[in-house]
């Protein structure tokens, strides 16, 4: 979890489209002190060199921040310079936003985007990657897949060849530059806003199993509930997925024979499609929401404020990430020497609408105004958590 700070500021992309020079083959070979040969066999794990050349070599790779292409200068100049962003739903909002963020970015800098979708399945995730690089896209953005098959060694090796990527979800284990928002403590605040107003039995609608963020969604409301006279036990998830569809499909399945004494006062869900679908399901049950059930999403997609009963949820700044991630992976791309991992997370108010309710009064809870302009980000400019 990222550091609780004070101190927040604002900072703007800064990087300028311009021409730069990448390190060669020949700058590492001498480098280390080598061949050609030698740095060529290095990277390909062909041929037979010593554990300590090796090393030498991998040094000067990453000294010189040199990165081994497919295909010449002159190809690049024809095909222009271009970036690559794999998520994981290409129906979600959520990604749309992103990528409109990292384009708006990429095409200022002087890169076009180049958009694939794993659709949450690790072997599609690893071909996108596959693509994308024989495609010749300098650098990446992905939403990594972290399904039970997901062994992640197509970013492994993206590692070991110094290819430049961020990641919009943290994954144990690879070191990686990483643009996201504290998940745990945005869920754990939403359910304390129902906790605060009266709501004494809640249910969370979980997301897919190859993300991160269910689990940590997940985990800040147990952390709410315990905190709190609330029990939270297993028999209050609903492993619901990240559709529309999935949301209706469970909702219609937790709900149906569910006597009103056994009924839960609100749901948290895993994000905004999920709360919509649920929605649609309690009104085709004949609960109303609030009035029955209080529901919280999580995102703020645009749908989410037209809705019929706009909803209250997690505002995460989608279009800023993707932003904040293309101008990161650019300085990583244009970098003449390594650069260090770096981690940004982004600010996620709660924004209370008409789909919650307080028990303490008939009234809905509405919230102030959400704050305007770009989100802020924990110290300066990327802060790296303790």
């Amino acid at each position: 979890m990222p550091p609780q700070l004070t101190s927040l500021h604002f900072f703007e992309v800064t990087i300028a489209a311009m021409p730069f020079e990448r390190a060669t083959i020949t700058d590492v070979a001498r480098e280390a002190g080598v061949s050609k040969a030698t740095v060529s066999a290095v990277l390909n794990d062909a041929g037979s060199t010593s554990a300590a050349t090796r090393t030498r070599v991998l040094d000067a790779i990453s000294r010189l921040n040199y990165r081994p292409t497919q295909h010449s200068r002159r190809s690049r100049q024809v095909e222009g310079r271009s970036l690559g962003l794999v998520v994981k739903e290409i129906d979600n909002p959520y990604y749309a936003e992103v990528a409109l963020g990292a384009r708006a970015c990429a095409e200022k800098n002087g890169y076009s985007l180049v958009v694939l979708s794993s659709e949450g399945e690790y072997a599609a995730e690893r071909r996108a990657v596959e693509l994308l690089r024989a495609k010749h896209v300098e650098g990446l953005i992905a939403t990594p897949v972290l399904d039970a098959d997901a062994d992640l060694s197509h970013f492994f090796e993206l590692k070991r060849r110094n290819f430049p990527f961020v990641l919009l979800e943290s994954v144990r284990g690879v070191p990686a530059s990483l643009v996201d928002i504290d998940n745990l403590d945005a869920s754990r605040r939403a359910a304390e806003h129902l906790i605060d107003h009266g709501h004494t039995r809640l249910v969370h609608f979980a997301g897919p199993p190859y993300s991160m963020h269910t689990l940590e969604r997940l985990d800040g409301v147990r952390r709410a509930c315990s905190a709190s006279h609330l029990v939270f036990g297993d028999a209050d998830v609903v492993w619901a997925g990240a559709h529309l569809e999935d949301g209706y499909r469970a909702g219609l399945g937790y709900f149906r024979n569910l006597p009103a004494d056994e009924r839960p006062t609100a749901v948290t869900c895993y994000n905004d499609l999920v709360a919509v679908g649920l929605c649609c399901a309690l009104r085709e049950l004949g609960l109303g929401v609030p009035d029955d059930v209080s529901v919280v999403g999580f995102d703020d997609i645009p749908l989410s404020a037209y809705l019929h009963v706009p909803l209250t949820t997690v505002k995460v700044p989608t279009r800023r990430m993707g932003e904040i991630a293309a101008d990161m992976l650019i300085t990583h791309v244009q970098s003449k020497t390594e650069v260090p991992v770096q981690k940004a997370y982004l600010e996620a108010p709660l924004v209370v609408r008409e789909s919650t309710r307080s028990l303490h009064s008939a009234r809905a809870v509405r919230s102030p105004a959400v704050p305007r302009g770009p989100a802020a980000v924990h110290d300066s400019p990327y802060p790296t958590p303790a």
